[in-house]
């Protein structure tokens, strides 16, 4: 029988109700990152306040109650009764999809956010909001609950000599099942990052849970995030290089500073909202640089028909393009490429001519400059030739995958997977444990070369880094094609000790610094193997913590005689074993790794795998106290 098909199987979702259906199309997840977006929504509306220059303080609470408290210091929302809605603005904004003062440009001329639903969407995902605006020395609240249906009307409550605006919000455990709770560390990266781009703005985070606290104003603004971003690195220009104008209406501010690394840091904004693949703004400062660049050569007559490209400026540049712009589109949802011509030109008019008197008029950081950049150059066309080279032998040897691979039978990508090895010992163990249907493995000698302090020319060179591009198939940074993919996973399979997790990093590096795109896509996999056997005569159980050992001993072997092993190497494990915990897909436990924040994840590898020495100090004496498992 066909199943009935009429217009009782046709939904109309009113108020809020399509958000609290399919949350996921406002805030992307309901996991931890759709949880905080929550707080990013709320925030956003009072950094508007700030672009508009009315608000010079925002306030965050993280409450014992697993509440967030946005307070700020602008207009407060309006209170009186909207004309299309007949309801109070403060009502409308909180139950009505796409209602705020954001498409009305003689309120907010630029804003971030998403469309102007934010606070719909959070009351729509809470267990409850309370709202409460300070305007004209009065206190107005109202409550919403469950999901954004209101629970009181709007009344006043007191008395007041300043204005703005405070929003307590509980999330919905019924959304959000993963879990409710809210990432200081997430939440403290967050509003650093706003208080760069909005000079002045003072922003302060308090954790009751805790007693954590934190604030952040940055009066240099992205010069400031400029001086961060290259702490501890030495520097190639010690005057940064800065300029903020209005081209055609377009707000334009920019930071540059080179330094002595060999890898670049280029960030772009548009109204507070990181561009992560850039855009036409990102693409007018490119070639303004350039320009610039050549423009100066030319009038020192240095040039000798020598031309530079982009790879050859953005050698250890660490670069920060924000603009202000009334109208943003964007390619996609995610707001991640900005489209805008206009805005392409006006950062191209505002950095071109100010690049090229910055030079002139800084003639020893200039110098340096230019240095930093024909010495990139040289090495760009020296790892060119090296990459030409590489493949030119795999040509005339008949082969294009490194004899050390010990492929599948699979073609499909979306099955396949390479497993990188340490090890011929743990290499052999892995070919003979494997599925040889769509297991791969790559067995790699030693300790893989540090990207992170070495110029392009010695990482081409190198034998491992040489298989490890040819295996994978995609080519590196730029030639880096996603659709040449051979193996849909790869996987990192190192000994569980310290040997071990330098070699992981070594290769993560390596994945983060030349291969990005396979981290951004979800391809790269790090293996788990476990740390202890433990085992009777009638019993044998592999533990992946200390904790799961633990466990182990008082639920199985609790009274009885049992033995302990600890696994320092993956040789330790006959191919059976190896199978059994770390390769199975029924079985093994793997970690994906991710890089939500690209900032912080810039920052690690900076620190912990290139020169900064005092950093990498910090870094260890502030996360020490986390460390499980030490091998000496």
């Amino acid at each position: 029988m066909k199943n009935n098909y009429n217009a009782e199987q046709i939904q109309i979702l009113e108020g809020l109700e399509a958000v609290r259906k399919r949350p996921g199309m406002y805030i992307g997840n309901t996991n931890k990152n759709g949880l905080h977006h929550l707080v990013w929504e709320i925030i956003d509306n009072s950094v508007d306040e700030a672009l508009a220059s009315y608000c010079n303080e925002i306030t965050i609470v993280i409450t014992n109650n697993g509440e967030v408290i946005v307070k700020d210091n602008g207009r407060g929302i309006p209170i009186d009764i909207h004309p299309k809605t007949n309801k109070t603005t403060l009502e409308t904004i909180f139950t009505v999809l796409h209602a705020g003062g954001k498409f009305d440009e003689s309120t907010y001329k630029v804003s971030g956010g998403l469309h102007g639903v934010g606070a719909s969407v959070v009351n729509a995902l809470s267990k409850y909001v309370i709202a409460y605006v300070m305007r004209d020395g009065i206190i107005y609240k109202q409550k919403f609950l469950e999901g954004g249906t209101k629970s009181t009307e709007l009344e006043k409550v007191g008395k007041t000599d300043v204005d703005g605006t405070i929003i307590c919000f509980k999330p919905d455990e019924k959304i959000f099942k993963d879990t409710v709770e809210f990432d200081f560390n997430l939440i403290k990266n967050k509003i650093k990052q706003l208080a760069f781009l909005n000079k002045g703005l003072k922003l302060n985070l308090f954790d009751e849970r805790n007693d954590n606290e934190i604030s952040f104003v940055f009066n240099d603004g992205i010069k400031d995030y400029v001086k961060e971003i290259n702490n501890g690195k030495e520097k190639i220009n010690n005057k940064i290089f800065y300029v903020n104008k209005k081209v055609n209406d377009i707000d334009v501010e920019v930071a540059v500073q080179y330094n002595e690394n060999y890898d670049d840091d280029l960030y772009s904004f548009c109204n507070n909202i990181f561009t992560s693949e850039g855009g036409s703004h990102e693409d007018g400062f490119k070639n303004a640089l350039l320009k610039s660049i050549h423009l100066y050569v030319d009038n020192l007559k240095q040039n000798n028909g020598n031309k530079y490209i982009w790879e050859d400026v953005k050698e250890g540049i660490v670069a920060v393009v924000s603009i202000r712009h009334k109208d943003p589109l964007y390619e996609g949802q995610t707001k991640t490429k900005l489209s805008n011509n206009d805005a392409k030109d006006s950062v191209y008019n505002a950095v071109l001519e100010s690049f090229e008197e910055y030079l002139l008029k800084n003639p020893e950081d200039a110098n340096n400059i230019l240095s930093k950049i024909t010495l990139s150059q040289k090495a760009r066309k020296a790892a060119q030739k090296a990459r030409e080279d590489t493949k030119r032998k795999s040509s005339i040897n008949n082969f294009s995958l490194p004899g050390k691979l010990a492929d599948c039978e699979s073609k499909s990508v979306e099955e396949s997977e390479l497993y990188l090895v340490e090890g011929d010992s743990a290499g052999g163990s892995a070919k003979l444990g494997r599925n040889r249907k769509n297991q791969a493995i790559l067995s790699l000698k030693g300790k893989v070369l540090n990207v992170e302090k070495v110029k392009q020319d010695r990482v081409f060179e190198n034998t491992e880094i040489q298989s490890i591009i040819a295996a994978v198939g995609t080519d590196v940074k730029k030639d880096l094609d996603i659709k040449k993919l051979r193996y849909g996973k790869i996987i990192i399979m190192t000994d569980a000790d310290v040997d071990g997790a330098h070699i992981k990093i070594l290769l993560l590096t390596f994945f983060y610094r030349y291969m990005k795109d396979l981290v951004l896509n979800g391809n790269i996999f790090i293996a788990q193997p476990p740390l202890y056997k433990i085992w009777n005569s009638k019993n044998v159980n592999y533990a992946y913590s200390d904790s799961e050992l633990e466990i182990f001993k008082k639920d199985t072997y609790e009274g009885t005689k049992y033995n302990i092993q600890r696994y320092k190497g993956l040789g330790e494990m006959d191919p059976i074993q190896l199978w059994e915990t770390t390769m199975d897909p029924e079985r093994r436990t793997m970690l994906k790794v991710t890089a939500d924040d690209a900032f912080l994840a810039n920052e690690v590898f900076s620190n912990l795998m290139g020169d900064n020495v005092e950093e990498r100090k910090k870094f260890i004496i502030q996360n020490a106290k986390f460390v499980k498992n030490i091998d000496i």
